[in-house]
């Protein structure tokens, strides 16, 4: 399949689809997330289908960031030659083939069968060119994850312990395996109130899943009295003391000074916090309710974009909670979205078919996008960043 860039265009995807069909043969993988979501959840286990699917209180905040794209429509343009269409964007030196990149998800590591699930989703960055954002919590050490990324540009998610000492060991090793920018989470040094998960006392990390980046690192295993190998319920005790540092503006300086990597901001969402994060040295806006796993109660992600990018003026600002289409993917652009992270669709693929069904749902995405962006009139994400989108 030819991309963006090539002789061909995400949107090809149709049509492979249905000369495949012509032989009887149809997708293994559903197109839609409707149907995506049901076919996961038939085929997860009970405790990580609530941990992946489930959000904050009533999961009001996490409900409303996907139905919140419905309310911002885009007015289409005819007569606009698009039978060439250019999906590509450029984010902190890289020209990448397409906005889209794969949000970090701490529980990958146990979506598959084989516990890999970290590896899968670097190998599906790796087939499509989707740039992936690989967590701090990981069944793989962050090494063994970029190596399976190939060329493909990924990005190191940190979840800042409370240890100075640690933090900045992983952010020496993702920066020493050629990860292209430090993605900081500012909204989990708590965890929010799960009521899915509460209610069968299911937290995979306090059982010793998804840890591996902090049994693998030397100052944490320097801390222990055993390796992790040899005291696994001692290590897990200790990564609980250690996961979670509260971060103020006051650690911007340190958080800075860390690396030369592009710095990001991952929760910004008050125009406020959009400059105070700028001037404070970070190099790019992360606009993100964490999917509305973190807090309930909030505004629908997508609604508060529009005001971060005008704050973040020619910042760039990268953004997520509620991507299930590559229609929300053009909204969010349309909106000021200099790229798009999806989550839950290819956690859920990847539980499917494991890299290849992560890249299944990948491709759905792009060619959905390239598709409405040469139905509408936009043959680029310029002309759909002028075009915008209306409140409705």
């Amino acid at each position: 399949m030819a991309y963006a860039g090539g002789e061909g265009h995400f949107g090809d995807l149709q049509n492979a689809i249905y000369g495949a069909g012509l032989s009887g043969i149809l997708p293994t993988i559903p197109v839609d997330f409707a149907t995506l979501e049901k076919r996961a959840q038939a085929a997860l286990p009970p405790h990580i289908l609530s941990y992946v699917q489930g959000g904050c209180g009533d999961e009001w905040t996490q409900d409303r960031n996907a139905a919140a794209f419905r309310h911002w429509g885009m007015v289409p343009r005819m007569m606009v030659d698009c039978a060439r269409r250019d999906l590509s964007t450029e984010l902190f030196g890289l020209r990448l083939k397409s906005p889209l990149f794969m949000a970090p998800i701490g529980v990958n590591g146990i979506m598959t069968a084989d516990q890999h699930g970290d590896l899968a989703a670097a190998r599906a960055s790796a087939l499509t060119g989707v740039p992936y954002c690989s967590s701090t919590l990981s069944n793989d050490p962050l090494e063994t994850v970029a190596e399976a990324q190939g060329e493909t540009p990924g990005f190191f998610q940190l979840y800042t312990p409370r240890d100075k000492a640690l933090a900045e060991s992983l952010v020496r090793r993702a920066e020493a395996v050629g990860y292209k920018a430090i993605v900081v989470t500012l909204d989990t040094w708590v965890t929010g109130w799960r009521p899915r998960d509460l209610n069968t006392a299911n937290f995979p990390q306090l059982r010793g899943a998804v840890l591996m980046n902090y049994f693998s690192d030397p100052v944490f295993r320097a801390s222990l009295a055993k390796p992790p190998e040899e005291d696994p319920a001692a290590a897990i005790r200790a990564w609980a003391g250690v996961f979670g540092k509260v971060l103020t503006w006051d650690d911007m300086p340190w958080l800075r000074s860390m690396t030369k990597l592009p710095l990001v901001l991952k929760g910004i969402c008050h125009r406020d916090d959009v400059r105070r994060a700028i001037d404070g040295g970070a190099d790019a806006i992360y606009c993100s309710n964490h999917g509305g796993r973190q807090a309930n109660g909030g505004i629908a992600a997508i609604d508060m974009l529009p005001g971060v990018v005008e704050a973040a003026g020619k910042t760039p600002v990268l953004f997520d909670s509620g991507i299930r289409s590559g229609t929300d993917v053009i909204k969010a652009i349309a909106l000021g979205a200099t790229a798009v992270g999806v989550g839950r669709p290819y956690a859920y693929g990847m539980a499917l078919a494991g890299a290849e069904g992560a890249a299944s749902v990948l491709r759905a995405i792009l060619a959905e996008a390239d598709l409405l962006m040469a139905v509408n009139g936009y043959p680029t994400l310029a002309a759909v960043r002028a075009a915008g989108a209306q409140r409705v």
